[in-house]
């Protein structure tokens, strides 16, 4: 094997932005809103997004966590930034999120700036003291955030056009799909198409939850990035979730989540095919390692249902 080759996965990272690239007008609008420049600027590493991702402290010694994103290279940043920061504003306090203190648009610019976590992603491959931590972490949320304390789509409805993967895929060309998945084509597609109704709950849903999306600081956990948000059933995140921590070293997801329920496999019959079929699409605008990211979470999904099916 290439000493270049990442045993668990292809990483979680886009074209982050650097702040001197930022829009001067969103870079002042920052600046006014700290109270004074902004004498250092830190880029984030982690997340698909083509944007800004920079942890700053003002001249007055203000910190704060600042995310921007212009109309350039994919125009449809703009929309999930603005989603975000909806979603973000209304969080209570007992969700285990960053804090909003503002934000703003500036010349097609979408700017959020949040308190700043000294914090970490959790160490990949996943070590099992921080996995349980999260863990933990992502039940008790799903506690608190029932009912929802804000107004969002339900996951049917967010996830109506994701979750057909193995139904566009009858009408798509197959080369190269997993033989496994390719005799059970049909079979998996009936199986998809039920996952909304048993998905339904009133669960406010981060619906994105990956390492990248969690910072670890003093003992806490912090789940971040949240233009996703939506209700539905509360283990929804998790399913959705443990694709990725198989992929990036951790345990196999039925060690984590045993449960025989149907409706958890026709949940993840919806997952396995959304992610097989977008890794098999190009690449978006500004994200080169999407697809990879999502083709390898695929791998772990497939074989996480075809274990629950039993299909030979």
């Amino acid at each position: 094997m290439s000493l270049d080759v990442n045993p668990y996965g292809p990483p979680a990272s886009g074209s982050r932005v650097p702040w001197e690239r930022v829009h001067p007008a969103a870079r002042a609008g920052v600046e006014e809103f700290l109270g004074a420049p902004v004498a250092e600027a830190v880029t984030q590493s982690g997340g698909f997004s083509p944007a800004a991702a920079v942890r700053v402290r003002a001249a007055n010694g203000r910190r704060a966590f600042v995310k921007a994103v212009g109309p350039q290279p994919n125009s449809e940043a703009v929309a999930i930034y603005r989603a975000e920061a909806r979603n973000a504003a209304g969080l209570p306090p007992s969700a285990p999120a960053p804090r909003l203190l503002t934000s703003f648009e500036a010349a097609g610019w979408v700017v959020l700036v949040f308190e700043d976590v000294a914090g970490r992603h959790p160490a990949t491959p996943w070590r099992r003291d921080e996995l349980d931590l999260v863990l933990a972490a992502v039940r008790r949320m799903s506690a608190e955030l029932t009912p929802a304390p804000i107004p969002a789509p339900t996951v049917g409805d967010g996830f109506a056009e994701s979750f057909t993967g193995w139904r566009r895929l009858l009408g798509e060309d197959t080369t190269g799909l997993d033989p496994w998945a390719l005799r059970h084509l049909d079979e998996l597609a009936g199986l998809e198409s039920g996952w909304a109704e048993v998905a339904a709950g009133d669960t406010l849903l981060h619906a994105d939850l990956r390492a990248d999306n969690i910072l670890l600081a003093d003992g806490r956990v912090y789940v971040v990035d949240w233009p996703w948000a939506c209700v539905g059933a509360a283990w929804f995140d998790l399913v959705c979730m443990l694709p990725s921590v198989g992929m990036q070293g951790g345990p196999p997801p039925d060690e984590l989540l045993p449960d025989p329920d149907p409706a958890v496999t026709m949940v993840l019959a919806a997952v396995a095919g959304y992610l097989v079929r977008h890794g098999r699409l190009p690449a978006p605008p500004g994200l080169p390692t999407l697809r990879p990211f999502q083709r390898a979470q695929g791998v772990v999904a497939l074989g996480w249902l075809r274990r629950r099916t039993g299909w030979s």
